[in-house]
């Protein structure tokens, strides 16, 4: 006769038998895991809120939770690998502008506007599970690589970026997009060099957690997009069909591409994937777009594809850079390190674990959530719905580096405004980060 459910607290053994199992170190480790991948799908659609706080946060109060730091460091890297899978939802859905100005604005944006959002959520997580997919078995070669010539590298750096710089701007198309191009990345890089090193005191959060690198990013590259979108009549039209209308070979190759572009990333500080992307693709994509249609379709697909592959390869190879070399090159590994007191908190093979798990459940998250996004987001009006998320981005900016943070946040929104209205792409506003490096 069948047990039922009412006979199962009368079997003695019962109880201890799961407390004993949900003691057990890898239980614990699993349910932490779970926790961060909770923690990233968070992060991922909440428009503002970066994952890198979200771990610099955890990492703060890590020393309150009864936990080992290998459970911790687990939520955290968990958390940052389903970030990276999520966070183009919003990003796709966010700071649509009108119909009219279409031709200006981001890819992601470019294919809701033609209804094809889900498509792009779906290429998306392609090209974030094939980086996943080629990355892990090349993380943690490629960093033993990296650690044999770590001195040359760091003595190499501020060429490798200047060679960088040359590239993106001789990548604009004309030589008044790249005159532009100049201006914009000379700006940022003067930003960079007065904020980032300025304190945070009053800032809402520990210590440890606060940066003046939220309140920077927010107003470069959030705000503006926002703030025009507040001067159009943009709507999200009806979203049908979720064909790639790529091939599998393209979709492959700007994945791949992807996967060159985050470990750029992932081992030289202040390249962004967005900056990968635009060097892995040959200097196409963005916000420019080529004069034939088809063509230039085609390409917003494929730069969808590889900067996903991009953002999540990043991952993988800056948890392994914190594993094998021992360098910081994310917020993530930042607060990874706190977690494992100046290191990483668990060997290559848990990572390597970890990452898997988290990759997998995001790539079943991207689809499940972002059509749901795209539903309830288009039904709500869009003026109020952007300015809500730029009052959001202002107060984050205030929590993560108090009244300073805030009067960055401004400056650097104005600048952000900048390289539509040349004609440029604004990932030469990066040259927040790469600059002050290249200036030493």
């Amino acid at each position: 006769m069948p047990v039922s459910l009412v006979q199962l607290p009368a079997i003695p053994w019962s109880l201890p038998v799961i407390a004993a199992l949900w003691s057990h170190p890898a239980a614990v480790t699993l349910g932490f895991a779970v926790g961060g991948v909770f923690l990233g799908t968070v992060s991922g659609l909440v428009p503002g809120l970066h994952v890198n706080a979200l771990a610099l946060l955890l990492a703060a109060v890590a020393p309150t939770i009864t936990a080992p730091p290998t459970a911790i460091g687990t939520a955290v890297i968990a958390a940052g690998v389903v970030h990276t899978f999520l966070d183009v939802v919003p990003a796709l859905v966010l700071g649509v502008p009108d119909a009219a100005t279409a031709v200006g604005s981001l890819p992601g944006h470019r294919l809701v506007l033609a209804g094809r959002g889900r498509e792009a959520i779906r290429l998306s997580a392609v090209g974030s599970g094939v980086a996943v997919a080629c990355a892990v078995p090349l993380a943690l070669p490629l960093s033993h690589f990296v650690a044999t010539g770590r001195e040359q590298l760091y003595a190499a750096l501020p060429l490798i970026l200047a060679v960088v710089i040359v590239l993106l701007v001789a990548a604009e198309p004309t030589w008044r997009r790249r005159t532009g191009g100049v201006a914009c990345f000379t700006l940022a890089t003067a930003l960079g060099t007065l904020t980032l090193d300025l304190p945070t005191a009053g800032s809402l959060v520990p210590s440890s957690a606060a940066s003046m690198l939220a309140p920077l990013f927010a107003g470069l590259f959030g705000a503006p997009v926002l703030i025009d979108s507040l001067d159009g009549r943009g709507t999200i039209p009806p979203q049908d069909g979720t064909k790639a209308a790529l091939s599998l070979r393209e979709t492959l190759r700007a994945a791949v591409s992807g996967v060159g572009g985050g470990a750029l990333v992932g081992y030289l500080p202040g390249v962004s994937a967005g900056v990968a992307t635009v060097l892995a693709l040959g200097g196409v994509g963005g916000d420019s777009r080529p004069g034939d249609e088809s063509d230039a379709d085609r390409i917003d697909r494929q730069y969808i594809v590889a900067t996903s592959g991009a953002d999540t390869a990043t991952a993988v190879f800056a948890a392994a850079a914190l594993v094998v070399v021992g360098d910081e090159r994310s917020g993530v590994a930042v607060a990874l390190a706190s977690v494992g007191g100046g290191g990483s908190p668990f060997g290559s093979v848990t990572a390597l674990a970890v990452l898997v798990f988290a990759a997998g459940v995001g790539a079943i998250l991207v689809p499940v959530l972002g059509d749901r996004y795209l539903t309830v987001v288009r039904r709500l009006p869009h003026r109020p719905l952007s300015a809500t998320i730029l009052a959001v981005l202002w107060v984050l900016a205030g929590v993560f580096a108090g009244v300073t943070g805030l009067c960055v946040f401004a400056v650097a929104a104005l600048l952000g405004l900048l390289p539509p209205r040349l004609g440029v792409r604004r990932v030469h506003l990066m040259g927040v980060l790469v600059g002050p490096i290249v200036l030493g």
